[in-house]
Formats: C-alpha cells, structure tokens, sequence
C-alpha cells in the first residue's frame, strides 16, 4: 500500500456516491461509483493510499458522511455548491466531471469551503429549523384569517390578536355559516401551533441553559432565547471569522457594491447568509432602537441625514453585528 497523499472527490447523491481518487500531479487514479456507504468509499480508496483528503459538496447528508470519513481517519471538507459550480468549464454535467473537478480543486488548493459544524451543532438546528416552521405554519393561518375579514369588509376597533379581538372574529355573523365555521378552523389551528411553539422554545432554553454563548448574548438588551439561539445555532463560534466585518458578510448585512468603471453605486444588502438569521437580526435592530441607548442615537443620526426605516434598520443590524463579534470572540463554547 502506497503512503502518499491522494485527493478524493465525492459526488454525493442519496443511492450512490460518485469517487475519483487524484495523485499530487494531477492523475487520476480512479473515477467509479460506490454505493452510499463510508465502508464501501473507504475500501474502494485504501489501494490508493493510506492519507487521504476528500472533498465533498455541502448538501443534504453530506454532513453525515464527513463525520463517518473523519472517524476512518480521512481529512474531508466540505464545498460550496454554487462556486464549485462557477469555475466549471463545461455546461455539460457528469457525475464523473463533478467528482474529478472537487477533487482538483482540493489539490490545488483552490476548493471553496463551507464549515462542518459538530454534530451537537446539527441537533440543535434541527430543532431551531422545526421552531421556524412552526412559526411560519402559524404566520400563514394568521394571514388566512385576515384575509377572510378583509374579503366580508370586516373590521374591528381593537387590536388584532388580542383576546377580545380574537372573541369577536369567532362570533362574527358577517362572515356567514360557512365563513365562520372557517375561521374557527383557522383559529383553533393558530392556538395548537402557539402551544407546539412554546413547547418548542422550552426545549431551546433546556439545551441552551449551560451554553456560554447562548447565556452572554441573552445578557444584552434587546436580545430574547430566539435570536440568541438561532444565532448560535447558525453561526456556531466566532473563532471561525476573522474580524467583525467578515461575520456581517456572512450574515447578509453588509452593503453590496455594483460599481464599475466610473460608476460607482450600491445594490443593498449583499445576496448571502441564511435569509431567517438575516430577517431576526434585522429585527432585533428595531428592538435594539427603542431599548438601548447606544442603538437609538445610531438609529436617530441616520434618520436626521434621510435615511429610510429600513435601511437604518439594516445599518444598525450590521454595526450590532460587528459589535457582538468581539464581545463574544473569546467565548469558549464546546
């Protein structure tokens, strides 16, 4: 057995595996498929060499393969789809050219890597995830319900979802038989989903209890268990960034330039990060302007010099962000 290094690219797919194994110069020693089993990869790479470097495209269960190829001893890392996707030469696409291209990228160095969180990590985002359908699920049947009143002209003079509001909308004759039977529908299903949600966040403040992380940003006003938590969840540590302004960029919150030649201009936000994680922190911008000096004076000055609500939101989100990032960098988390 050979004790060079060999570079692996793995094509994942849910049935089998796609595996070309590369020497240092650029030869390929292998391109066939293997079933989907970290057994069956490993075998078929041994012949090759006893240190092994991987690649494989960040996609669902690609994760849970990397962790089983680290416990066999392989050094794997994980891509980004989308710039792997932009340096291919081809607009055609195999299997055998995606894994011969992953592993050329990693032995050039030139691979485009996302993080692998821990597998702790993973738990807990499923259950943030399942939190977030939920409150999705009952964003929806709260629109449902609008929508109804709004189409019989419906209107109340109290504020919407309290409980008087919620007593009167069940009683309403406007609506008709069929209307009301609907809303009632609509409004029981609102209430299971609150009751699921709070189970749900009980769970969160369970797991998160004795987590560092989670319990500092819990300290800062403005903040609650939903945005500490996905926080943590989405973001893991701050010792994978290497300054304030890079977790802005990761987060979406930084502005985007389109400038070119003598062009100079802005485009908004830059197209990045998870679109939840983005929408919670900018509105914990809104909360942090009317609960923490510090905030509402940034807030106020951009206001003064014409800036939109929304896009001072954005800007204090962004400097918040920045903020946070070294006031949590040093937080040992596990």
């Amino acid at each position: 057995m050979s004790s060079v290094t060999v570079f692996v690219g793995l094509d994942y797919h849910q049935a089998f595996v796609q595996v070309c194994v590369m020497d240092a110069k650029g030869s390929v020693l292998s391109n066939r498929r293997c079933d989907n089993s970290a057994r069956l990869i490993v075998n078929s790479v041994k012949a090759y060499g006893e240190r092994v470097v991987a690649a494989i495209e960040a996609c669902c269960g690609a994760a849970a393969l990397a962790d089983e190829l680290l416990a066999a001893g392989w050094q794997v890392s994980l891509a980004h789809a989308a710039y792997v996707n932009k340096v291919k030469q081809s607009p055609d696409k195999t299997d055998w050219s995606d894994a011969r291209l992953l592993a050329d990228l990693l032995r050039v160095g030139y691979l485009p890597r996302v993080w692998l969180p821990p597998a702790n990590l993973r738990q807990l985002r499923h259950v943030v995830r399942y939190r977030q359908q939920l409150a999705e699920a009952r964003r929806n049947a709260k629109l449902r319900v609008t929508a109804l009143l709004r189409t019989h002209r419906v209107e109340y003079g109290v504020r919407r979802w309290t409980k008087r509001w919620i007593a009167a909308v069940r009683s309403c004759e406007a609506l008709g038989t069929e209307g009301n039977w609907v809303v009632g529908e609509l409004l029981d299903e609102v209430e299971r989903l609150q009751q699921q949600l709070n189970v749900v966040e009980a769970r969160l403040a369970a797991l998160t209890a004795d987590d560092p992380f989670v319990q500092k940003l819990l300290s800062y006003v403005g903040i609650g268990l939903v945005t500490a938590v996905l926080l943590r969840a989405e973001l893991g540590d701050m010792s994978r960034f290497r300054s304030g302004k890079q977790l802005s960029r990761f987060v979406g919150l930084s502005p985007r330039n389109t400038s070119s030649g003598l062009k100079q201009a802005d485009a908004g936000l830059i197209r990045a990060g998870n679109p939840q994680l983005r929408a919670v922190l900018i509105e914990a911008a809104h909360r942090l302007q009317r609960l923490d000096p510090r905030w509402a004076t940034l807030g106020r000055q951009l206001r003064r010099r014409g800036k939109p609500g929304s896009l001072v939101a954005a800007a204090v989100a962004n400097r918040w962000v920045r903020w946070v990032y070294h006031q949590l960098r040093d937080v040992q988390v596990s």
